[in-house]
């Protein structure tokens, strides 16, 4: 059941992106990523929400965690897991790896992303 709710979440969530990033901001599309920052910020505020419902106050059943957190969020923007893990990690004391880790984790997805783009152009040329 674990899979089925992270995958029926995952497709609300993923749906949920296309929505905001195709509908509420098509304008900006082409000057500004407005769909995807507002995708972003919105879904690390949730999943902030749910961690205390979740995981820390018992407010809502352990099983909600799998469709909203790793589903629903998890593919309405991974941003929001990535901004939990920092944040986890300062507040367990671990401010420099929390810094390295939100600097090597955006420093290096952009430099993936610019790798990727160089490799592939010159393999599919």
């Amino acid at each position: 059941m674990q899979w089925i709710a992270i995958a029926v979440g995952g497709a609300i969530g993923a749906m949920g992106r296309f929505a905001v990033t195709a509908y509420a901001f098509p304008v900006m599309a082409n000057r500004f990523p407005a769909g995807t920052l507002a995708v972003n910020l919105i879904g690390s505020f949730l999943i902030g929400v749910c961690y205390i419902l979740i995981i820390e106050k018992g407010s809502l059943a352990p099983e909600w965690r799998n469709w909203l957190m790793a589903g629903f969020l998890g593919a309405f923007t991974t941003f929001s897991t990535f901004a939990l893990d920092a944040v986890n990690l300062w507040q367990n004391g671990h401010g420099a790896t929390a810094l390295a880790y939100i600097v090597i984790s955006v420093l290096g997805s952009i430099a993936a992303v610019v790798l990727a783009m160089q490799l592939t152009l010159k393999l599919f040329s």
